[in-house]
C-alpha cells in the first residue's frame, strides 16, 4: 500500500504542468476553487500558481487592471519568500473561492498550447538544490516583478509577467536553465522599467516650474 501510494506520487510529480492544469480542470465539477487547484499542485504549487497568476498579464491591460490582477502575483511572490511552509498557503475564504470551471477551461485552451509547447524545452537540469533558503532568495525576486506588475504603468506588466511565468515553470520543473532565462528577463525589464520611472520622477519638477508659462501660453491662444 505504502508502495502504490509512493509510486502514484512519484507519477504525479513527472505529470507537466499543463497536463496536471487540465487534468485538475477536468476533475472538477461546475465550479472549480482554488483550493482544488493549490491542492492538485501539492509540491509544486508556487511554481504553478505564478504561471496560472501571469497567464492574464501576458496580454496588454488597461490601466488599473493591474491593481487587481497582479495582486494574486504578490500574495504568491511573498509567501513564496517569507512563509515557513514549503506550498501555498490560502485562506480559507481563498481557499473556498469558486469560479465558473467552463471559464477557466477556456483560459486553459487558450494558453496552455503555449505552455505545452515550452515545457518541451523545459526538464530538471542545473537546479540548485531542494533547499527552501533557495526558493525565498528566488521568492524575493519574484516579489519585487510581482510589485512591478502590480503598479499602474502602461504596458510595464507584460515583460516582468513573462519573467515570472518562465521563473513559475522553471521552479514547477527544476530546471535551472529556465529559470535563470526568467530571472534574466526580469533583471532586463527592472532595469528598464525602472530608468523610465526614474526619468519621469526627475522630468516632474521642471514640468511643475513650467505650468505657469504652459497655462500663459494658453490664454493667449484664447485672448482674441
Amino acid at each position: 500500500m505504502d508502495m502504490s501510494a509512493t509510486t502514484s506520487h512519484r507519477s504525479h510529480d513527472r505529470q507537466s504542468l499543463s497536463h496536471l492544469l487540465r487534468e485538475i480542470s477536468d476533475n472538477a465539477g461546475e465550479k472549480i476553487t482554488l483550493g482544488e487547484i493549490a491542492d492538485g499542485m501539492e509540491q509544486r504549487s508556487f511554481g504553478a500558481f505564478l504561471v496560472v497568476f501571469c497567464l492574464p498579464n501576458l496580454i496588454p491591460l488597461p490601466p488599473g487592471a493591474t491593481f487587481i490582477l497582479g495582486l494574486p502575483l504578490v500574495f504568491v511572490a511573498f509567501q513564496m519568500a517569507f512563509s515557513r511552509l514549503d506550498t501555498i498557503w490560502l485562506p480559507r475564504r481563498l481557499h473556498e473561492y469558486a469560479f465558473d470551471n467552463r471559464a477557466f477551461a477556456k483560459v486553459l485552451d487558450k494558453f496552455l498550447p503555449w505552455i505545452a509547447w515550452t515545457e518541451r524545452f523545459v526538464k530538471p537540469r542545473f537546479w540548485a538544490g531542494e533547499a527552501r533558503l533557495h526558493e525565498r532568495f528566488l521568492g524575493l525576486f519574484a516579489l519585487l516583478l510581482a510589485l512591478i506588475i502590480f503598479l499602474p504603468i502602461p504596458l510595464g506588466n507584460m515583460g516582468p509577467a513573462y519573467a515570472l511565468a518562465l521563473m513559475g515553470l522553471g521552479l514547477t520543473e527544476r530546471d535551472g536553465l529556465v529559470m535563470a532565462a526568467g530571472v534574466a528577463i526580469g533583471v532586463i525589464f527592472t532595469a528598464v522599467i525602472s530608468y523610465v520611472g526614474y526619468e519621469i520622477l526627475t522630468a516632474i519638477p521642471g514640468v511643475i516650474r513650467q505650468l505657469p508659462v504652459y497655462w500663459a501660453s494658453v490664454k493667449a491662444f484664447f485672448v482674441f
